[in-house]
C-alpha cells in the first residue's frame, strides 16, 4: 500500500489534505481513503510500421510532423521503426518528468472505414493500433490505454469489447479525419456497447488543422447528441474551438450542450495554442461551464503561454520549461481553474489510485 503523507497537493493546494506518495498529486481522504488522480486525458503517440500503425507520406512530410521530428531530435534519415521507438521513448521520458500528473491517457487512432464496413487504406493517413497502445500501457504504470474503434467497421462492437477486456478506459474518435458522421445510425450499436460497458467517448469537436480533413462538417458537437441519448458519457475535445479566425467556431454549440446534457464535458487540449486562447474567456467565464472541463494537453502539440494575460516576464519563465506536457500544466495553473478541474478526468473515467493499485 502506498504511504500517505500529511501535506498539500501540488495543484490546487489545500492545507491539511493527504496525498499519496508515488502518485505526486493524487488526493486522498482524511483517513487515507483513495480519491481521484490527476490525469491528462489527451496524449498522442505515433506509429509507422505495421502491425503497430501507419503514417502516410503526406502526413509524415507535413509541417507539423517535421516540426515534431526537429523537436524530438529525429533525423530525416531515421528508419520508420527507429522513429517509432524514439517517439515512444520521448513520451515515456516526458511523462516521467511531469510529476504534477499521476498518469496520462494515450490514444489509439483507428484506420478509415467505408460505409460498407470495408477498410479504406488509401484514405488512412494516421493509424495507431489498439494493440500498440495496449503494449505501451502494459510497460508503464503511468500510461492508461484509450482505444479507437471506427463505428463503420464490421467488428466494431467485438473490437470494443476486446479493448475493454484489455483495460481500455476511453474511446477516441476524430470523425473529420476518420471519415464518419457521429449522428449516423451505423454508430448506434457501438454507442449502446459503450453505454453498457460504461466507457467514455472522447470525440474531437471544432476544427482540425494537423490531420487531413475528409469530413470537415463533422466538427459540430451537436452530432454527438445521439451518443448522449443512448447513455454514453462524452468528452468533446477542444470544447468545439477553432484555430484560425476565419474558421467556423463551434464553441457556442459546445457550451449549449455542456449546459443541456449532464454527461457532456470538454477537454482543454490544444487550448494553449494562440488561435485557441480565445476559448478561455467562455469556458472559464461561466460556473456551469467550468464544472464541465477536464484536463488534456494534446501532446505533442506545443503549449504556449498567454502573453497578453501573463506578461513578458511570466511568459519567459514558462517558456523555459522545455517539457511541453509539463508546460501545459504550468500554464493552466496560472489560469482560473479550480481543484475540481484537475481531478475531473479521473472522476469522469471512474479512475482512482485504488483502481491502479
Amino acid at each position: 500500500m502506498r504511504r500517505l503523507i500529511l501535506g498539500m497537493s501540488r495543484i490546487g493546494s489545500r492545507p491539511g489534505r493527504l496525498w499519496c506518495e508515488g502518485w505526486g498529486a493524487s488526493y486522498c481522504g482524511e483517513r487515507g481513503r483513495i480519491l481521484r488522480m490527476i490525469l491528462d486525458c489527451h496524449v498522442h503517440v505515433s506509429a509507422m510500421t505495421l502491425p503497430r500503425g501507419k503514417m502516410s507520406g503526406k502526413l509524415s512530410h507535413s509541417l507539423p510532423f517535421e516540426f515534431m521530428r526537429w523537436r524530438f531530435g529525429i533525423a530525416a534519415g531515421d528508419q520508420p521503426d527507429l522513429v517509432e521507438r524514439k517517439i515512444a521513448n520521448t513520451l515515456k521520458t516526458t511523462i516521467r518528468k511531469t510529476p504534477e500528473l499521476d498518469a496520462v491517457v494515450v490514444l489509439a487512432f483507428d484506420a478509415v472505414y467505408r460505409r460498407d464496413g470495408e477498410l479504406d487504406w488509401q484514405n488512412t493517413h494516421l493509424f495507431v493500433s489498439n494493440d500498440y497502445v495496449m503494449e505501451l500501457a502494459k510497460g508503464d504504470p503511468r500510461i492508461l490505454f484509450a482505444c479507437s474503434v471506427h463505428p463503420y467497421r464490421k467488428d466494431a462492437v467485438a473490437e470494443l469489447e476486446r479493448c475493454v477486456a484489455a483495460g481500455a478506459v476511453m474511446v477516441k474518435w476524430l470523425p473529420i479525419t476518420q471519415n464518419f458522421d457521429p449522428s449516423d445510425a451505423r454508430c448506434f450499436p457501438l454507442y449502446e456497447a459503450m453505454a453498457h460497458h460504461g466507457i467514455v467517448l472522447l470525440s474531437h469537436t471544432g476544427t482540425e488543422n494537423t490531420l487531413p480533413k475528409l469530413r470537415p462538417e463533422t466538427a459540430d458537437p451537436l452530432l454527438l447528441i445521439e451518443a448522449l441519448k443512448r447513455g454514453v458519457r462524452v468528452i468533446g475535445a477542444h470544447c468545439g474551438s477553432r484555430l484560425m479566425p476565419w474558421e467556423t467556431d463551434y464553441l457556442p454549440n459546445w457550451a449549449m450542450m455542456a449546459r443541456a446534457y449532464e454527461h457532456f464535458y470538454g477537454d482543454t487540449a490544444a487550448l494553449n495554442l494562440p488561435g485557441r486562447w480565445y476559448a478561455y474567456e467562455t469556458i472559464l467565464g461561466f460556473k456551469e461551464l467550468r464544472a464541465k472541463l477536464v484536463h488534456g494537453s494534446d501532446w505533442p502539440i506545443i503549449s504556449l503561454p498567454l502573453l497578453k494575460q501573463f506578461g513578458w516576464e511570466k511568459s519567459r519563465e514558462l517558456m523555459r520549461e522545455k517539457n511541453w506536457l509539463r508546460r501545459d500544466v504550468l500554464i493552466k495553473r496560472q489560469l482560473d481553474f479550480d481543484d475540481g478541474y484537475w481531478t475531473r478526468a479521473a472522476t469522469v473515467l471512474k479512475i482512482s489510485t485504488a483502481t491502479r493499485a
